[in-house]
């Protein structure tokens, strides 16, 4: 048997998962095959747009240099970059086509006139950075240390005396907050005047010059709050993600908006309008409050209802502003405008927007639609992997980017468009529209008083343009509170009545509490559209949330008021009303609700069925994140039943033993779903939570029913009797399996080995002796057939080399995007593929007509380091077990 042979028939064996094996190829026969001729591995990777092709620049790695996250050009056409956890670079670049293309890369000093060690890092770990000004903005994401002992925060650069070398460092502002969710970018001002800054939830809100948006923000929500089981974000609270703007010298800053989960960067358009691309939080997959990644226009003022744990807003109520676009599963990075590229004319005015798990640069076309958009997606550019960083355009009109982060791989892409000499400036030429200039003169009444303000802005109210309402009243809170109350309680109209109790209810006090709620029950609720039913029974949980509970009397009227329209025929509505009514002790919630419990119907059955890019098609393109979504499909709970349960469980009013029966075996129906990390630990605080309210006496009756045995200890996942390794665990390397075998494999533990297969999750994707999963290949006789030093190396680096009866396919289309797949068949008129590894049995179709090119992904779907938490005798008793077929007889578990 050929060596080559002998590795396409182990990796036969280990696919999918933690032992999807397979076999080095000699680093010398890849580097021969490039010198040859052949197309760099990294470029033949991508998935370009047709007339579009790709250079690779520099992989910073090799060289010492990390791994970048962070670029700007300057004022000569270099290249400035940043390493996540280290210095800034600069460098200068060869022309498209170059025969040559390695940059010339200096590694960039700050001559302040002292000696410094070339070791020493006197600018760098930056998340943003900017030439402007005559100046290098640097956005430091760092918390101050030996290696580097500047803090988070906006740092000014500047040559003083023009020798082309930075002499000078400004802080401009200190920021508390670092990591992923910490500062991020820097962008110039449409008019090229100012600066705007963003920020992740984890980065504290500096105190501001001016505020578009009323800074007393609060949760504003009834839905009984569950922070987050696992403790992400559980310190963090109102206002989340933020954009300011701010002067060059940094001495006045503005808050813009705010309520974003971690958005990175921004952009803006030809009309000077802002786009952010925020993300989603991946452990909420599944459930009611999830949002996905979005593209989002940022007005003036405007409020995008990020919350902590089970928290977040709505898209749909009044105070706060819907995304443009909903795109989908995915980490956010870059987001950058057309304008500049040498490109067709229909990417020079499209937002590009950068997604680091699944490696894809979307084209965001945006159609005007009154005062806001209408997003529209493309995939511009895709690779697997691609964990994408930043990107800029260059003065040459090509596209730059960036990979790595989190100490990957990185690497320095450049993108053009091959006909350049074709390529006009784009005639598609936007104007404001009517609503939009409304919408820009609303905004000159944000951040303080001024005259005139009410007399503009009060009529907008009733705008049909959500973004020309929302605009309105942010102007109208801007006003002395004095000056407009008793117009809200005069105002004839419902739908700006309701919309002034809105405004009320964020800059009132609790003294007007009764008489804003006497005012919103009088107004006649079957006459109104949907949009404003919601939006009167949001102006009444504003209320009560910022105000408290009212008498016995007024949550009579508020009950009588709202439960003959619940049920309604909206997900949305019936989610406002159910925590409404329980929140004023309504008699017949609890029976409506667990009726709607019980009830298989609901416009969100999947929350994730609503963005622009389906869960299944990016299982493949990343299997460390992926398979998650993979689970999650498989068996995903009815977002709405969620939402219905956890309303549930600070109700007081309306229950019997038998609804408490039912409600009480939700709970234990509930944990046999599949959703993200924190599904379990939500469900289960719920259930703890619910379990206050009833008698002593009957507490240890519904805890057993609701599943209580199911959970483990902390209540965050189910009960398990899997083993963890006890370590020390290490970053197992090639080079590590000669000394770890040199002995050969004697005397090992059985028990240990077949814990250290369950630990490491082969049983999830394998079977070994009739237990385990069958999305890969049974193992139970593998050790018969290859030796353990085959079996780690494929362990160790499952991506090598991936044969084709394993492998994922991608597959673009003519409409520009791309889908991967196993290819199942190709009979026929249609590519069969299979995009689920947890459930094969969905085959999608691929109309052969529509695709334009295939290529083999060269990701294994096995992920890497699955045994680094092991240690070596660990690793051996793993071995073992693979080795012996599960058969605790074997010799390799004898005593000799």
């Amino acid at each position: 048997m050929t060596v080559k042979t002998l590795k396409t028939d182990i990796f036969f064996l280990f696919v999918c998962c933690v032992l999807l094996l397979t076999f080095s190829c000699s680093s010398d026969a890849k580097k021969t095959s490039v010198a040859l001729g052949a197309e760099h591995p990294k470029i033949a990777k991508l998935k370009l747009q047709p007339g579009f092709a790709a250079e690779h620049l520099y992989s910073p790695g090799d060289n010492g240099m990390g791994s970048w996250v962070a670029m700007t050009f300057d004022n000569k056409g270099r290249l400035i970059t940043s390493d996540q956890y280290g210095a800034l670079y600069r460098m200068k670049i060869s022309p498209i086509g170059s025969d040559n293309l390695l940059p010339e890369i200096e590694k960039l000093k700050i001559h302040t006139g002292e000696q410094v060690a070339d070791s020493i890092i006197q600018m760098g770990y930056a998340q943003g950075l900017l030439y402007a000004f005559n100046s290098l903005y640097v956005m430091v994401n760092h918390r101050g240390d030996d290696a580097f002992e500047k803090t988070s925060g906006l740092y000014r650069l500047q040559d003083t005396d023009n020798d082309d070398q930075y002499d000078k460092i400004t802080l401009l502002k200190s920021l508390e907050g670092a990591g992923e969710h910490g500062p991020h970018s820097i962008v110039p001002s449409p008019d090229g005047k100012s600066l705007y800054v963003i920020a992740g939830n984890h980065t504290d809100l500096p105190e501001m010059d001016g505020y578009c948006l009323p800074n007393n923000w609060k949760d504003d929500n009834l839905f009984p709050q569950i922070k987050d089981p696992r403790g992400h974000a559980n310190d963090r609270g109102a206002p989340g993600g933020w954009v300011a703007h701010l002067d060059p010298e940094g001495k006045r800053w503005e808050l813009v908006a705010s309520g974003f989960r971690n958005p990175f960067d921004l952009a803006f358009n030809d009309l000077g309008d802002m786009f952010v691309y925020d993300s989603d939080m991946e452990w909420d997959l599944g459930m009611p409050w999830y949002r996905p990644t979005r593209i989002c226009h940022v007005t003036s003022g405007a409020e995008f209802g990020w919350r902590t744990g089970n928290g977040k807003w709505s898209a749909a109520y009044p105070d706060n502003l819907p995304p443009v676009l909903n795109i989908g599963q995915g980490s956010p990075t870059n987001v950058v405008y057309g304008k500049g590229a040498k490109f067709p004319s229909k990417y020079q005015n499209s937002v590009f927007a950068f997604d680091w798990s699944f490696g894809i640069i979307y084209a965001i076309e945006m159609e005007q639609k009154g005062a806001s958009y209408i997003g529209k997606k493309e995939e511009f550019l895709s690779g697997i992997p691609l964990p994408l960083t930043d990107g800029v355009i260059g003065p040459d009109g090509a596209m730059y980017f960036m990979t790595g982060g989190r100490r990957l791989e990185s690497d320095l892409y450049r993108v053009y468009y091959k006909d350049q000499e074709s390529i006009d400036a784009s005639d598609i030429v936007l104007e404001d529209t009517k609503e939009n200039k409304i919408r820009k003169e609303l905004e000159t009444y944000h951040g303080e008083a001024k005259e005139g303000a009410l007399a503009f802005a009060w009529p907008f109210l009733k705008s049909k343009d959500r973004f020309v309402q929302y605009a309105a009243r942010i102007a109208v809170e801007h006003q002395p509170v004095a000056t407009w109350q008793e117009m809200v309680f005069k105002e004839a109209d419902a739908i700006r009545k309701i919309q002034g109790v809105v405004a009320l209810a964020r800059q009132g006090d609790a003294s007007q509490r009764d008489r804003l709620l006497n005012t919103l029950v009088n107004i006649d609720y079957v006459s109104l559209s949907e949009q404003h039913q919601v939006d009167l029974v949001r102006a009444i949980e504003l209320t009560l949330s910022r105000f408290g509970k009212p008498n016995a009397d007024i949550k009579r009227n508020i009950s009588a008021y709202l439960s003959p329209h619940y049920p309604a025929d909206t997900d949305v509505l019936n989610q406002l009303l159910s925590k409404t009514l329980v929140y004023v002790d309504d008699p017949s919630v609890v029976s409506k609700t667990l009726r709607l419990l019980e009830s298989e119907e609901g416009e969100n059955a999947s929350v994730m069925a609503n963005t622009a890019t389906d869960a299944a098609d990016l299982i493949l393109r990343n299997p460390q994140y992926g398979m998650d979504i993979a689970e999650t499909l498989k068996n995903m709970p009815l977002a709405q039943h969620t939402y219905y349960g956890l309303v549930l469980q600070d109700a007081t009013t309306g229950w019997t033993p038998q609804l408490r029966e039912k409600y009480f075996k939700w709970f234990y129906k509930a944990f046999s779903f599949k959703a993200g990390r924190s599904y379990i630990g939500f469900i289960d605080k719920a259930r703890k939570k619910a379990l206050t309210h009833v008698a002593d006496s009957k507490r240890e009756f519904y805890n057993q029913m609701s599943g209580d045995s199911l959970l483990s200890k902390s209540g965050n996942s189910l009960a398990s009797s899997a083993v963890q390794p006890k370590g020390p665990g290490k970053r197992w390397k090639e080079e590590d399996i000669a000394p770890l075998l040199v002995d050969g494999l004697h005397n090992r533990n059985f028990e240990t080995g077949r814990n250290m297969f369950l630990a490491t999750n082969c049983i999830t994707c394998h079977s070994m002796r009739g237990e385990g999963q069958n999305i890969g290949p049974d193992l139970t006789q593998v050790g018969t057939r290859f030796s353990p030093e085959d079996i780690l190396r494929a362990i160790i680096d499952p991506n090598d080399v991936i044969p084709d009866q394993y492998n994922t396919t991608v597959f673009s289309l003519k409409d520009g995007n791309s889908i991967v797949g196993r290819l199942i068949s190709e009979e026929g008129a249609d590519y069969k593929v299979s995009q689920n590894p947890y459930a094969p049995e969905i085959i999608r179709s691929i109309p052969k007509n529509e695709v334009t090119d295939m290529k083999m992904s060269t990701v294994s779907l096995m992920p890497p380091g699955s045994i680094n938490r092991l240690s070596d005798d660990e690793v051996k008793d793993l071995l073992a077990y693979l080795i012996s077929g599960g058969d605790t007889k074997n010799e390799i578990f004898s005593k000799e």
